[in-house]
């Protein structure tokens, strides 16, 4: 599957917003018929090193212009958005020894809270002007690998910040980056 394929180009950034979400939806849906909510065992931690990884991947990706592995950054992209969800969805619920909920509750708290990210999306996008279209999908690399740095720090200062934003706004800032660098190569692939 090639992802960018699939998004919307035609339309306004809320249009080419949805069109991501639904897919990146519709992986997790699927994701969760194969395994269920095993993911709600993992520690934040775990999950920000997982985010790490993938975004780690892209860059290696980005610089050496070659993959060895047959799949693409979009699915990197979207594995970022999904399991900066399942980190804030964790962060909400608090991590279990074993998966206590069923697939139908972990779709609704899917949804909650990627539209919480749209929302944050929608109104920095109103206050920065769109500015992403401008950035470099290597930029927005960058940036995503930035806040996971700061939030393994802000975890080893056990959530505590003295003026900075905390844990779950980075999350939901890389979700959003992610989303905007799907778009952009949805994009490129139509030109």
């Amino acid at each position: 599957m090639i992802f960018a394929q699939n998004i919307s180009i035609v339309g306004t950034t809320e249009q080419q917003y949805t069109a991501v979400s639904k897919e990146c939806r519709s992986i997790y849906s699927s994701k969760l018929i194969d395994y269920g909510p095993s993911w709600r065992i993992l520690r934040q931690a775990s999950i920000t090193d997982q985010l790490y990884i993938k975004a780690k991947r892209i860059r290696s990706i980005q610089e050496k212009q070659v993959n060895k592995v047959n799949e693409g950054i979009e699915g990197e992209f979207i594995a970022l958005i999904n399991y900066s969800i399942i980190a804030l969805i964790q962060s909400e619920l608090n991590t279990t020894d074993e998966p206590d909920i069923d697939n139908e509750r972990a779709m609704a708290l899917y949804d909650k809270k990627f539209n919480e990210i749209k929302e944050l999306m929608f109104a920095k996008n109103h206050d920065y002007g769109e500015a992403w279209r401008d950035m470099r999908i290597s930029s927005m690399t960058d940036l995503i690998l930035v806040k996971l740095f700061r939030i393994k720090q802000i975890q080893e200062n056990e959530g505590q910040t003295i003026i900075s934003e905390g844990i779950e706004s980075n999350f939901m800032d890389i979700a959003n980056y992610a989303v905007f660098c799907l778009i952009l190569l949805g994009e490129q692939t139509k030109n």
